[in-house]
């Protein structure tokens, strides 16, 4: 591939890419905002009531989330649309990466490997933790 269309899809797709991703998240979480505000409007009172008595929300798996968003559960829409609200940062940290190793500026390559590793270690930890 020559080096202007490597170029041209680096700084021309990057940016419409991220852009779909930022879209959807944002169309994702307004439809979770309908659907609490339809389904469920005390659902985060009732939450923050029950966490102040003490009683935790158990976690749920990557699958069951996904499946309960298909399913209208307006809190697991909201989740997901937060999860891919989190892919516009990892995704322009990641191509930056590419960018900076096509051009072989290895200064760059170093801190934007440090600043994608936090990333994904966060995400990680928020995950877990």
């Amino acid at each position: 591939m020559p080096a202007n269309d490597e170029a041209r899809i680096l700084r021309v797709w990057t940016p419409v890419l991220l852009r779909t991703i930022l879209i959807t998240a944002a169309t994702i979480l307004i439809l979770g905002l309908l659907l609490m505000a339809t389904r469920s409007p005390g659902y985060y009172v009732q939450r923050y009531q029950a966490v102040q008595a003490g009683g935790l929300h158990e976690r749920e798996r990557f699958g069951e989330l996904i499946a309960n968003a298909l399913g209208g559960d307006p809190h697991s829409v909201m989740t997901v649309g937060l999860f891919m609200l989190t892919l516009v940062p990892l995704g322009r940290v990641a191509f930056c990466f590419l960018l900076f190793i096509r051009e072989r500026d290895y200064a760059y390559v170093a801190f934007t490997a440090y600043v994608l590793a936090g990333l994904v270690v966060g995400v990680m930890l928020g995950r877990i933790g």
